[in-house]
Parts: C-alpha cells; structure tokens; sequence
C-alpha cells in the first residue's frame, strides 16, 4: 500500500513538473486581433457542444430501466474525464500537430505544448487553444454516444479503460484523416462539415462492435424508457447544444454559420414528420420517442453538409433521413443480431452515411472550393470520396474497437453477470439507486 502511494505521488509529482514547464506566453504578449466576434461566437458554440454529453446521458438514462441511470450517469461523467485529459495529453498533438505518413498527428503539442491563447490555429482566425477546446467538445460526446449501444451490461472498469485507449488508437486519427490533414484529406476529395465521419459513423461503429462483443441483454431487462421526461429534456439539451455543434464548425460569426445554424433546424424538423409519418404507416402509431428519435436522424444526417448545402437539400436530406433510419433501426433491432440497446447505429450510423452521401450528391457551388461541388453539379470526385471514407471509417472503427475490447477482456471482466444486470449496475457498481423509492 506504502509502495502504491509513493509511486501515485512520484507520477504526480513528474506530470506536475511538466505542466509547469510548458511554455506559456503572459498577458503582456497577447496578440488582439479584429476578430473578437469570431472568437465569442466559437466559445459560445464550445459550451453548446459542452452541453450535449449530459444531454445524451439524460437522454439515454430515461430510455432505460430505472435500475440504470444512475450508471448511465456515472459512465458518461467518467469519459467526459478521460476523454478530455486523454485530449490535453495526447488526443489534440495526434489530432492537429504535423502528420506521420497521413495515419496520425506527431507528438509536438503534447500536454498542450506550444497551445496558447496568442496563436492563432491554422487556416481559422480563432487561439490555438480555444480551436483545441472546441476540438475538445467533440471528442467527448462522441465518447458519449457509444455508450448508448452497449449499456446496462458493459463494466464501469472495463469502458474506462476501452475509452482512454479508444480516445487515442481511434478518435485521434479519425479526427487527423479528416480534419488534420491526412489520409483522407490527401487521398480522396472529401467534406465533412461538423462530424459525420469523425463523430457519428466512428461512435455508432464504436458502440456496434462493444454491442456485439458484450453480446445480448437478458430479456428480463429489456424495458424501455422508465422516464419519458427525462428523455425529453435530454433532447432538448442535445437540439439545443446541436446548434453550436454545426454553427460553430466554421471557426467564424459569418454567413456560413448562419446558414448551417439555421440548416439545423430545418433538417431535424423534416425528419422528424417523416419519422412520424413511416411509423403511423408501419404501426398505426405516432409515439414520443419516435418524434424524438427522428429529430435526432435529421441532426446527424445534416451534420456532414451544414456548411455546404442550402435549406431546400436540408429540407429534403432530411424528409430521406428520418425515413431511412426509421426502417434501419427496425432492420437493426429485428435482422441484426447485435443487441444495439438504444439504436446507436440505427439513428447515428445509417443518419451520417445517408448524410454523407448526400453531401457528395447536393454540395453546392457558393459553399465549397472548385471541384468540391456534388454529383448534382456535374462532378463525381466529390460523391466516390464520400463512399471511400464511409466505407474506410465504417472498417477501422469497427476493427478496431473490437480488437481494443478484446484485448481488455484478456485482463479484466467486461460484462456483468446476469444476475448482476437483472439487480441493475446503479446498486451493483455503484452503490446508490437513482431513486429513493
């Protein structure tokens, strides 16, 4: 015990030292630019992003059995942690610093080295640092959202550990090809806006291959939504916290943001009445979380192209989109064979390929470089770069997820017993019921 708490002090002590070390320019240095407003507004957004994680945690919490929500809260507060420590160690250098053979970024901004508040982030008018915090927000809700895939059976011990390997081997070089200047953006013509690729294929991907690794809930836990509010003010939060997540993307108070901001209205709203009207033709009825559910299906499906396309193909990306994942997450729940405990790939996975696609097809003109433009203006380089990246980003998470999580399980349990899941993780792992009752 002696030995633990000295070597626990002696790592504190070395990373202290290198927190201190860092170099950090004074107030007396600060560079002003004439871009306060781009700045405010992308801090704004920052904190929109922010919100989202605990949205999806009261979102997914509601939908489950009472006996998991407290869990559901525990795990999305323990990736909000390791995500975002795992970001200031490492995730952001690997992410955004240099490139090594277009797989990953290097190690030169480790520990936010050289990340200050007077440099300016690349090709943006916004500090490095707050381009880093916004970064930031987006690796921790697409940590978030994979849990909603593998919950109520996965070990509190076994996703912290997944997660700070996972935040590193996988979101690090998805956010690089795409963002970062390499594989992707070397190879192929490709555009996503707000995360299609990085974000909602890599998590939904994430959270299938945890699914079916983890394997099948007991039937006696398999009940929906114990709190219908809950999942709606978790809703709320993420629509809400959407709006930055897509407005702010562009790194800048200008049209473009206006135009995705309002985009991402229209797309959820489309989607959700077509959601709405698939379900009254499949089941004869309209319920609260199908409206709910088809909001979110416009959200991910416009992510990808809110900077590139107008309100009319938002419009219509949409109406495809709430559509589409309506009869994929009956595909998923019925045909599938993978226990996606609340349609993770279903709304995520299928909404950002859809968006994806269809970003490649209606991208137009005014908002993108010369031979960026859609299918529908004449060019194919757009379209078959959106299939390839789909389709690479579709295999490597997947692979590599799964191999992240078998690797786990040769040192430590990864799923609960099922008497252990029937009595629910809040009392199991946790030791406190989300209701005293």
């Amino acid at each position: 015990m002696r030995a633990t708490v000295k070597y626990g002090l002696t790592m504190a002590t070395v990373l202290l030292a290198m927190v201190i070390m860092i170099p950090y320019s004074s107030a007396d240095d600060l560079v002003t630019t004439d871009d306060s407003g781009n700045i405010a507004w992308v801090l704004i957004c920052s904190a929109l992003v922010f919100i989202m994680t605990p949205g999806v945690a009261l979102f997914y919490g509601g939908m489950l059995r009472r006996q998991s929500m407290t869990s559901v809260l525990a795990q999305t507060g323990l990736i909000m942690g390791i995500m975002a420590t795992s970001w200031i160690l490492v995730g952001y250098s690997l992410a955004f610093s240099g490139d090594l053979s277009g797989i990953v970024g290097n190690l030169d901004k480790f520990l936010l080295n050289g990340v200050s508040y007077d440099t300016i982030a690349e090709g943006s008018t916004i500090p490095d640092m707050e381009f880093m915090v916004f970064q930031m927000m987006f690796a921790l809700i697409t940590a978030g959202i994979v849990l909603g895939a593998c919950i109520e059976r996965i070990r509190f011990n076994a996703i912290a550990i997944f997660m700070a390997l996972w935040s590193v081997l996988v979101y690090a070089p998805m956010a690089h090809w795409v963002w970062g200047g390499g594989f992707f953006d070397q190879t192929f013509t490709v555009l996503d806006f707000a995360g299609g690729t990085v974000v909602h294929i890599c998590a939904a991907t994430t959270g299938l291959a945890l699914a079916a690794f983890v394997g099948r809930r007991s039937e006696r836990t398999m009940k929906r939504a114990h709190s219908m509010p809950m999942v709606f003010i978790g809703f709320t939060l993420l629509w809400f916290g959407w709006l930055g997540f897509n407005g702010g993307s562009g790194l800048a108070a200008d049209g473009v943001a206006v135009n995705a901001f309002v985009v991402t209205v229209i797309a959820p709203a489309a989607a959700m009445l077509s959601w709405a009207l698939a379900q009254y033709i499949h089941v004869g009825r309209v319920n609260s979380l199908g409206l709910m559910s088809g909001a979110l299906a416009g959200l991910v499906t416009i992510t990808p192209a809110a900077g590139y396309v107008g309100p009319g193909y938002a419009l219509l990306m949409g109406l495809v989109g709430g559509v589409i994942c309506y009869f994929g997450v009956i595909f998923m729940r019925n045909k599938s064979g993978i226990d996606d405990a609340l349609d993770v790939f279903g709304v995520h996975g299928i909404g950002a390929i859809w968006g994806a696609i269809a970003t490649g097809i209606f991208a137009m003109p005014e908002f993108v470089s010369e031979g960026y433009e859609g299918l529908i203006y004449g060019s194919t380089d757009l379209f078959l770069g959106q299939l390839a990246a789909v389709a690479i980003t579709l295999v490597f998470c997947f692979v590599m997820s799964y191999a992240i999580i078998w690797v786990v399980s040769k040192f430590m349990r990864v799923r609960l017993d099922e008497d252990e899941e029937i009595i629910g993780a809040d009392i199991v792992e946790h030791g406190e019921p989300s209701y005293n009752m």
